[in-house]
């Protein structure tokens, strides 16, 4: 019996690392400057590098450690090569939790956005070794007959079969003959990379919890004490608590894409630490399309909701043989497994991976509101594109979009005597969506219009140049899309230039030629409105 003959094996646990808090910043540059210094004091340990780290911490995670290859046993863990201060960080990044309000495991990374240190290493830990699937043993899994049978009690629509594995995945253990699509067979094997990133984690957090239908779903972003020496990580709000936060999904689609790249590099592998600056920098060799601004557009390629769906089912087989007593999984049938798994893929996909990164407030650290806010009667009508003219230039990284946002608000609130920056929101040419007033709050982009519609505004002066393909998709089709699906917006939701309300230039001359195209432009504002009187 395969897994229970990994149980067995996987029965040597290490003691709690008591949890304290790091005296270093909880910066990606600290996590870098562990791993350069395993690799530094230890080069032959450099391909268990993420390993040696992810086995530090106990209970040893049994579904972790029937995944991740190459992970040292506990005689080879040598964490005392760290110095104490670097040691310390590492037994407070490695395991993510999230409690009282606060999330724990994650870092700052240099684009701006927050990351679990868990998922990325076990991710990197599976590209080392080599990314395969993971077969699900015959009596673990449900013919399709008895799935159907299943379906055709609780009244749930019988989804499409589709293959578990990826085209560059090996099977070690099954053939590789494909089901039947008209059939809802349950999973013949699991990818191990997709397993120890995302399935897990998805599926689990969308199990019915113990007493209750309401699973706990997708779980917020949040806020850090300091931008420049980040200590504490505190939700933007806290119930119900969900560790699948907006910080864990980045580690772990990190964890997946540089994963997916080790898997298909030649050997010998690039330092961990020279691969992840380059990642939180410029791009992987040169690439400036495969960094972490980008997360969720190579996520989108990397896996379908389909697929998905089929592996968090997958793992949740593998989760109820491991953790029998597991009080979520107990008495849960194939067909209820394999309505958790629709759902959670398909909540995933639409609601964070199609959706563009919106940095919220405290990430640009933005001034108080001044005054008493007004609040948007939702959804609204209208979209109002605007360009910000001043900064005259795109912003093309975290740390100067930021800066362009405080210097905004400043002018708005200082200069205009307005309460807060006037836009709604603002993207840059960085790849994501810098929140200003919000969703939420009546706004002052578009002088008699604020109350109808959200003002969205890209940096830079675009009257003789259009920006960034990036931006444009951004504004005409992602962050609308979402406005939609959350309700922000009406179906019938049009589009316009901030010229067409206001004597102005803005968005500027090429920008507004080009918004002209878009499906969702109305040319006349007031013949909407009297149409609708």
């Amino acid at each position: 019996m395969l897994l229970r003959g990994c149980l067995l094996i996987m029965l040597d646990v290490l003691m709690w690392p008591k949890f304290r808090a790091a005296s270093l910043p909880l910066h990606m540059d600290s996590v870098i400057q562990i791993l350069a210094q395993i690799e530094q004091e230890a080069p032959t340990l450099h391909p268990t590098a993420t390993g040696l780290l992810l086995m530090s911490r106990s209970p040893i995670d049994f579904f972790q450690q029937l995944f991740l290859s190459g992970a040292p046993s506990p005689t080879e863990l040598k964490l005392d090569l760290l110095g104490p201060e670097l040691q310390e960080l590492a037994a407070s990044l490695i395991q993510h939790r999230v409690g009282s309000g606060q999330e724990h495991g994650v870092v700052l990374a240099p684009d701006g956005s927050t990351v679990a240190v868990e998922p990325l290493l076990a991710g990197l830990q599976v590209g080392l070794h080599g990314r395969r699937s993971i077969a699900i043993p015959l009596e673990f899994r449900a013919s399709s007959s008895e799935v159907r049978a299943a379906y055709d009690e609780e009244g749930l629509t019988l989804a499409p079969q589709v293959s578990t594995t990826p085209q560059d995945v090996r099977d070690i253990s099954l053939d590789s003959t494909i089901l039947p699509a008209v059939h809802a067979n349950s999973p013949t094997s699991v990818d191990n990379l997709l397993a120890v990133t995302l399935a897990r984690a998805l599926g689990v957090a969308f199990l019915p919890g113990p007493g209750t239908h309401t699973p706990k779903g997708l779980g917020p972003d949040g806020c850090w004490d300091h931008i420049s020496a980040p200590k504490t990580f505190s939700l933007l709000y806290s119930e119900p608590p969900s560790a699948l936060t907006v910080a864990f999904l980045n580690g772990a689609l990190d964890g997946a894409l540089l994963g997916d790249y080790l898997s298909r590099s030649p050997k010998p592998h690039p330092p961990l630490s020279h691969l992840l600056t380059q990642y939180y920098g410029a791009g992987v060799g040169g690439d400036p399309q495969f960094r972490s601004n980008f997360r969720r557009d190579n996520g989108a390629e990397l896996t379908s909701q389909e697929t998905l769906a089929q592996q968090v089912w997958g793992s949740l087989l593998l989760i109820q043989e491991l953790e029998p007593s597991h009080p979520q999984l107990a008495n849960l049938s194939q067909a209820q497994l394999a309505e958790v798994a629709t759902q959670a893929a398909k909540e995933f996909t639409e609601a964070f991976l199609e959706c563009p990164a919106i940095l919220p407030r405290c990430r640009w650290e933005a001034a108080p509101y001044r005054g008493s806010p007004r609040m948007l009667n939702l959804p609204l009508g209208f979209l109002y594109v605007h360009h910000t003219y001043e900064p005259h230039q795109p912003c093309t990284s975290f740390s100067q979009c930021a800066a362009d946002m405080r210097s905004m608000q400043r002018f708005h609130q200082d200069t205009r005597g307005w309460d807060d920056i006037g836009y709604s929101f603002v993207v840059g040419t960085d790849g994501y969506v810098y929140e200003g007033r919000g969703w939420h709050w009546v706004g002052a982009h578009t002088l008699g219009h604020n109350f109808l519609g959200f003002g969205v505004s890209i940096i830079g002066n675009y009257t003789a140049t259009l920006p960034a393909a990036h931006a444009l998709r951004t504004v005409r089709d992602t962050l609308p899309r979402c406005a939609l699906r959350a309700g922000h917006l009406r179906p019938d939701y049009t589009m316009q230039g901030h010229r067409q309300l206001v004597h102005t230039d803005c968005p500027g001359d090429a920008l507004y030629r080009h918004i002209r195209t878009w499906p969702r432009f109305r040319g006349n504002h007031q013949h909407w409105m009297e149409d609708r009187l």
